[in-house]
């Protein structure tokens, strides 16, 4: 949290500059405004909004909880305190938990249309404040970092080779999972032969993931191995592929469509 704290900060000093001159010309007494949606959406990242007003001096009263569904016109949080310290501080709230809805949200939506796992990818802008709003939507983090997991891409395997890479990649530790990113049926049967952990099946279509699949279940390695999709993959097609143990969504974190939230002062 306290990682997420300084980036807040240096967002909220990045917009406030030396000073909101504008909110200059009110005059230096309390008031009380509401967050208000503006459209239905789940609510994520609470905490940060709260710490950003905290961080001014302005009290705050959290209305709803991370992952409530909240409809259009409802009030999400209580802020009070000084007008220009509200004002200053109004916009760097909105974008951050305007962005952070709309990931929940839409991840939301995602996770409600499949059994497999929804998942995110490190395609992020604000990363641990958008993979926490798409945990509170009900997907998985997959990797924060690169440090969390070894996963081959096709780079890797561009310079040294599919086996080569898993053979190495089964040297560095123990601890660590292995996936690796394939985009034809013979690979994905290679690397679950030598025994990675995970195969992410990378821009294939639901007629050649079920073919791979129907191949790994013939040779008796299905059950050895998880399963991922990802690539082309979107709200209105993602039933299609509800074959696999995983689908990962780079969009997301990288296509955004944030929710329409206002502060009102009453």
């Amino acid at each position: 949290m306290d990682y997420i704290k300084e980036k807040l900060i240096k967002l909220l000093e990045e917009d406030i500059g030396f000073e909101d001159i504008t909110s200059k010309i009110l005059p230096d007494v309390d008031a009380k405004g509401y967050i208000v949606a503006k459209e239905n959406c789940y609510v994520s990242c609470l905490e940060y909004g709260k710490f950003l007003f905290e961080s001014q001096n302005c009290r705050v009263n959290l209305l709803r909880k991370d992952g409530d569904f909240v409809r259009k016109g409802e009030k999400i949080l209580e802020v009070s305190g000084n007008i220009r310290n509200i004002l200053s501080t109004e916009r760097t709230v909105l974008n951050v938990l305007s962005r952070a809805f709309g990931i929940t949200t839409m991840t939301k939506k995602c996770a409600e249309k499949v059994n497999a796992r929804v998942a995110a990818t490190r395609k992020t802008l604000m990363r641990y404040l958008d993979k926490k709003a798409v945990e509170i939507g009900g997907g998985d983090t997959h990797r924060y970092r690169l440090d969390d997991m070894i996963l081959i891409k096709d780079n890797h395997i561009s310079v040294i080779g599919l086996e080569e890479c898993i053979k190495r990649a089964k040297k560095l530790s123990f601890s660590k999972k292995i996936e690796i990113e394939v985009t034809k049926k013979e690979d994905a049967i290679k690397a679950a032969e030598m025994g990675v952990d995970i195969i992410m099946l990378d821009n294939m279509s639901p007629e050649e993931i079920r073919d791979t699949i129907q191949t790994l279940k013939s040779k008796k390695l299905r059950d050895k191995v998880l399963i991922e999709a990802s690539g082309g993959i979107n709200l209105d097609n993602i039933e299609k592929y509800d074959q696999v143990d995983i689908i990962s969504l780079g969009f997301l974190t990288h296509s955004v469509t944030s929710i329409d939230i206002s502060l009102e002062i009453v």
